[in-house]
């Protein structure tokens, strides 16, 4: 991962070496990393969520604006006694409250729960994370009426572990409370020019094509989701060569900033439908303006 280029943050390279070197285990982990506004102040809160052969866990820290870490909880819901509780910790003058049930939770694929649970985080007597489908539920357990809910919870960053042979399957909104979109990736060989190819499909549609993928197993491309672009980076190998890990790895960056808009919207090539959404995000302040989103896939072959 040292020679992949270098849009991923500091923190995401460190997440991805140590995330591709556990997938030997077959563990499966999904990372969501929500911004959110407490007193005037910005923070990250980093949900974990975690499956291998000795069971499940949930991981939730929070850091402050300055990348500084406030606390770090971690729960074994595979243990029956932990998959309803709450905890509180002090650190200095911070109060944490986390509040969860995940007795009902129903999993797919993936360490993630669909539904059938709650996961509330209070930071402060202030009600800053709130996840899941039993909302009234996880307000009925706090019990607290007169508390304050954070204004503005947007997912910024999401990383998980797929698995598969030729296909490798992600569900992911591409902005903040969008469209949730089946992103397949297909791993093939091109018999007309007898070299790997590489496929990415959206809602089943193909968005985006790699050829001769040996010469061109690192690179960049912009793909199109309902008119905004996509910019895919990927590193595919693990895949090719065989490394240790047999893993690749695809970053998916979305821009909503004006500045970044203007630059797709000179491009001769951008389709119509994005000049027009360009404009629209020129004449109304959208809150999604600013809130770009990165989506790190970590593809492991299992053979």
């Amino acid at each position: 991962m040292k020679e992949f280029p270098p849009c991923f943050g500091e923190n995401d390279v460190q997440v991805a070496e140590s995330s591709i070197s556990t997938t030997r285990a077959l563990q499966n982990v999904a990372i969501c990393v929500y911004e959110c506004e407490s007193q005037g102040h910005s923070c990250l809160i980093t949900v974990s969520w975690t499956k291998n052969l000795m069971g499940e866990d949930l991981t939730v820290t929070m850091d402050d604006s300055g990348d500084q870490r406030l606390y770090e909880i971690e729960i074994q819901p595979w243990l029956f006694s932990k998959r309803k509780g709450s905890q509180t910790l002090l650190f200095d003058t911070t109060k944490v409250d986390l509040f969860w049930d995940l007795t009902g939770a129903r999993l797919a694929h993936g360490p993630e729960p669909l539904e059938g649970f709650y996961l509330a985080v209070i930071l402060n007597q202030e009600l800053v994370l709130l996840l899941g489908d039993l909302k009234r539920e996880a307000l009925k357990k706090i019990d607290n009426d007169d508390l304050p809910h954070c204004e503005e919870v947007v997912l910024i960053s999401r990383r998980e572990h797929i698995y598969g042979k030729r296909y490798y399957n992600a569900k992911t909104q591409f902005r903040d409370k969008g469209q949730i979109h089946d992103v397949t990736i297909e791993f093939g060989f091109d018999t007309v020019v007898r070299a790997p190819c590489l496929e990415i499909l959206v809602d089943k549609k193909v968005a985006m094509e790699v050829q001769r993928l040996d010469w061109n197993f690192r690179g960049n491309q912009t793909m199109w989701v309902n008119g905004f672009p996509v910019e895919v980076i990927w590193d595919v190998h693990g895949w090719l060569f065989g490394d240790d890990t047999d893993s690749a790895v695809f970053l998916f960056q979305t821009h909503f900033s004006l500045q970044k808009m203007r630059s797709y919207q000179s491009d001769e090539d951008s389709p119509a439908v994005t000049r027009a959404y360009t404009q629209q995000l020129r004449e109304h302040s959208y809150p999604m303006q600013g809130r770009d989103f990165s989506l790190i896939l970590y593809a492991c072959k299992i053979e």
